[in-house]
């Protein structure tokens, strides 16, 4: 007797089942196609990003050989054309780089280039300390003091990526514009942090010689 019980729960089962297939079939093949689908072009997309990343990278292989060829003009274009089209990580590099060749025929126009990378938010903060480095390197022989520390003095606090070139900039910026205290104040926290690298201290040391004597009280 349970045995045919069994029967017939089975034979309603499937009954059921047969009830549910025919009434969402359509719609259980369609989200399965939906699916695949779905699988289908992240994986199409992840093919062409990675596609599009090795391009850009043998482009900008390509143009850095032009760089340092000496055929800035060429690689300042070829950087260019990265900075626009290639994929984010790339587009950054490029910009710096562009930015790098126009120094060479335009320092004033290519610290507005360093600048507005140093501006954008979407940019990480290591390429915008760097960005604000370089702009204050091809500042130097025009710039005021004050101009220069309004521009690095973050970047010289304790812990920051580039403190030791910040700082270098700081301290000779002030020595240009005659602030012995100024200069010192630099050549101090040189001094003071035991990373700066070895020949920055030598130089920072040197620096140091030229300044007159502090006047004793």
């Amino acid at each position: 007797m349970s045995e045919l019980f069994d029967e017939v729960d089975e034979e309603v089962r499937r009954d059921q089942l047969k009830k549910l297939w025919d009434r969402y079939s359509l719609y259980i093949i369609a989200g399965m196609i939906l699916i695949i689908a779905a699988v289908g072009g992240w994986r199409g997309y992840q093919y062409l990003e990675a596609k599009k990343a090795v391009e850009a990278g043998a482009a900008f292989d390509k143009a850095v050989e032009l760089s340092e060829a000496n055929k800035h003009a060429e690689a300042e274009a070829a950087f260019a054309d990265l900075a626009a089209k290639a994929p984010f990580g790339y587009r950054v590099l490029a910009r710096l780089r562009m930015a790098a060749e126009v120094a060479n025929r335009d320092p004033q126009a290519a610290a507005k280039l360093f600048d507005e990378i140093t501006a954008d938010r979407s940019v990480g903060v290591a390429e915008q300390d760097l960005a604000r480095i370089r702009a204050a390197q091809l500042l130097l022989e025009s710039t005021s003091y004050p101009n220069m520390k309004e521009r690095l003095e973050a970047a010289a606090a304790a812990g920051a990526t580039f403190r030791h070139t910040a700082r270098e900039l700081l301290a000779l910026s002030a020595w240009r514009a005659n602030d012995a205290a100024a200069t010192r104040q630099w050549l101090d926290l040189i001094a003071n942090d035991g990373e700066t690298p070895p020949s920055l201290r030598s130089r920072a040391e040197a620096l140091q010689a030229l300044l007159p004597p502090v006047a004793k009280s």
